[in-house]
């Protein structure tokens, strides 16, 4: 946990997002997650490879899982709108984000970052060492807020290593290679199933 301490822009970040409560529920795909998933996809990955998801693939998505997962929700204390929700598999040392998705209205709250951290305190409330960001792919503008966590470890050339400089993971790239982002993630060897990149709390 040590190994963590958020920027003072990640501060704002937290709180932006004061007006937001946390419920964690078992995985059950609901009406409310399902229109906020779709929202999201319409906004932000129109053309990608989950854009075509139905209700029972979404469901599938969440419900089906042979390890312990939790859907984490984020409500506006407010108007009680469901406003972002992460998809979250609990393992013996960390808590590992799997997917997570937001009202993109907010957009400017920083709801993933502000996911991340507070994924973070969940850790740290667990008793918990890691947080597994989930996929991060070099070069990705849609996932560069990942790299702005202070204690991160990538999983690069078959063992985990801290991260000092994201620029230079851009040399694991052929530099004429443009492979789509999706294509990118379905390439990367992981090591039992594990995300690609964690945070240490």
């Amino acid at each position: 946990m040590s190994k963590f301490t958020p920027s003072r822009s990640q501060r704002k970040t937290s709180r932006r997002n004061a007006g937001l409560d946390r419920r964690a529920t078992s995985p059950w795909a609901t009406e409310d997650q399902y229109d906020l998933f779709r929202t999201y996809l319409e906004a932000r990955h129109a053309t990608g490879g989950m854009a075509d998801m139905d209700s029972f693939e979404f469901a599938a998505m969440i419900e089906e899982t042979p390890i312990r997962t939790r859907v984490v929700e984020y409500v506006d204390r407010e108007t009680g709108d469901l406003t972002a929700v992460c998809l979250t598999d609990v393992f013996d040392d960390g808590v590992s984000m799997v997917y997570s998705f937001y009202d993109p209205e907010h957009q400017k709250s920083s709801l993933g970052t502000y996911i991340i951290l507070d994924h973070i305190e969940i850790a740290r409330e667990a008793a918990l060492p890691y947080v597994y960001l989930g996929y991060w792919v070099p070069g990705s503008t849609k996932m560069g807020y990942k790299a702005a966590f202070a204690g991160l470890e990538v999983y690069a050339d078959g063992r985990w290593q801290e991260m000092t400089d994201p620029s230079k993971y851009e040399a694991k790239r052929h530099p004429l290679s443009n492979d789509p982002i999706a294509e990118q993630v379905a390439n990367i060897s992981l090591p039992d199933g594990r995300p690609y990149h964690k945070e240490q709390t």
